[in-house]
This record gives C-alpha cells, structure tokens and sequence, in this order.
C-alpha cells in the first residue's frame, strides 16, 4: 500500500488547526463520517462532498459506544491504510482518526439521545443505538464544524435522527442524505455485507426486490400488516430468518402508516432489517414522493 498523500490528524487539537487553516483560507467544508472499511457507497459520499464544499474531511472511528452487548465492535473489518489510500483517490483532502480515547477521555459522561425518532425500529431491536450514534456525530460536528455533512440513506433512521438532533441543538450545519449505493444486483453497499457467504451473497439482493414489490403494492392499495407478512414470508422462502422488522412509515417521522392514504401525499419508506446468517441486512424503498 502506498504511502498516505494526504494530512491525517489523530487529535482534536490538530484537526482544529487543519480547520483553522481551511477557514482562513474561506474554502467550504465538508464532512464524511464513516467507520472505515470503505467501499463504494463511501467513496461516492466523498466525491458528493467536494461537489457541494472546496474540502472534505473524512473521519475514520469505529464508535464503541453503538455497539451492543454480543454485537460485532471486535469483529468490525479495519484496515486503516487501505482506507487513506481510497479516500485520496476519491477526493479526499483530510484524515480524522482519532481513538477512543481521544474521542472519550477518562471521565467522559454526557450522551445524546433523540426520543421518539430512536426508538422505534432499530432503536427498539438496538436500544443503545442511536444514543451511541447521536453522541459521536454530534461531537464529530463540533470538533471539525463542516458546513455540510453527507450521510447515506441507506442508513435511513440513522439520517432522520441525525437531522432531528443537529435542528435540536442548533448545531451550524447543512445534513445531506445521499441516495444508497447498490451493486449491479441491488444489494445495498455495506461494510458488513464482507461477512456474507458465496451463498448467502446470491440470496442477499432478495430484500431490495422484496422491498421494490412491496412499496408498489403499497401505493396500489395493500395494507402495510399485509404486505410485512408477505416480504417476511418470501424471505423466509428464500433462506433469511425471520425479520426484526419489515415497516411502513412517514419518512420525515418515522410513524408507521397503515395504508398508503395516511401519508396524504408525505414522501414515505418501507424499512426492514433481516439476518442472513451472521449478517444484519438493513434496506428501504421509497414510498410515494421522493424525498
């Protein structure tokens, strides 16, 4: 691997002296958030950044803190080097790679929570969640203080989240969702989809087409308990377990809808989170007006 061409900063105390450097120079900023392992969906967040700021920082931290109990924080795919090398080539202009210590000192106390928005869904199947995700983003946000940061949508709660807790808290920057990344197949780009057998990749785009069906047929008429019903049992079908959750809801509230009327012309989603083996799959499909 070649040696990194760009700044990488370790601390907060010389990332604000990168920063202040961009600022006296009045360059725009922008911010991509990821825990490493990139791949293409990152790499196009990167290249969206610089369409939309002079500078894109990215930061690179696999956060402790929305990591459940048994869940994967020690098993998460890590290869630092490779991930500069990508991150330069796609436009990159600044590393953050702080460790937790840096990002957690000793005595470290205050979390963010969203009630409401963080509850439900992925919040009531990953309780501590969004807190841990809520916390390092919005102290992501106050050490490089971008003027945009640019999340994915296939983390979609997680984007609604984020946007709710930057309006709350009046944190100065513009959030961008940007729209999933897919292989040629539909599988939504993941760092975890690495975990996937040969055989389960193949199975794996089934939930972007159950997805696909079922927002259609919601718009035609079909009751939201209806169609979860029938996703769940064509994944089953086809090899996954039982879902976590297969949902309708409000895109901008998350509130889950019924029928596809209740959205009274709001720009909705289909979510669903699926294991397949060891992998956690998580989609959505847009439901009426894009957002």
């Amino acid at each position: 691997m070649s040696e990194p061409v760009i700044p990488i900063v370790r601390s907060v105390a010389d990332l604000r002296a990168q920063m202040a450097t961009l600022c006296a120079a009045q360059e725009t900023t922008a911010l991509v958030p990821t825990m490493g392992a990139l791949h293409e969906g990152h790499l196009d967040l990167i290249r969206q950044a610089k369409e939309v700021a002079d500078r894109c920082v990215v930061s690179i931290f696999v956060n402790p803190t929305q990591f459940g109990e048994n869940e994967d924080f020690g098993q998460y795919p890590r290869n630092e080097a490779r991930d500069i090398a990508a991150a330069s080539l796609a436009g990159a202009d600044l590393i953050y790679a702080p460790d937790a210590t840096e990002m957690y000192p000793p005595g470290h106390v205050t979390r963010i929570t969203v009630p409401g928005l963080a509850d439900v869904l992925e919040g009531e199947h990953r309780p501590d969640f969004f807190t841990g995700v809520a916390t390092v983003v919005s102290k992501l946000l106050l050490q490089v203080l971008p003027h945009v940061a640019i999340f994915g949508e296939k983390d979609f709660q997680q984007l609604q989240v984020i946007r709710r807790m930057v309006a709350d808290l009046n944190i100065p920057v513009a959030i961008h969702g940007a729209p999933t990344v897919r292989e040629a197949d539909g599988l939504a780009l993941s760092s975890r989809n690495s975990y996937l057998t040969p055989e389960q990749r193949v199975i794996a785009p089934i939930l972007f087409r159950a997805l696909i069906e079922a927002s259609q047929a919601f718009e035609q008429g079909l009751s939201a308990a209806n169609l979860a019903g029938k996703v769940s049992d064509a994944l089953g079908a086809a090899g996954f377990e039982k879902p976590d959750y297969v949902a309708f809801c409000h895109a901008e509230t998350l509130s889950m809808v019924e029928t596809f009327a209740e959205l009274s012309g709001q720009p909705g989603r289909v979510v669903a989170a699926v294991r397949l083996g060891r992998t956690r799959l998580i989609d959505n499909v847009a439901v009426g007006s894009v957002t």
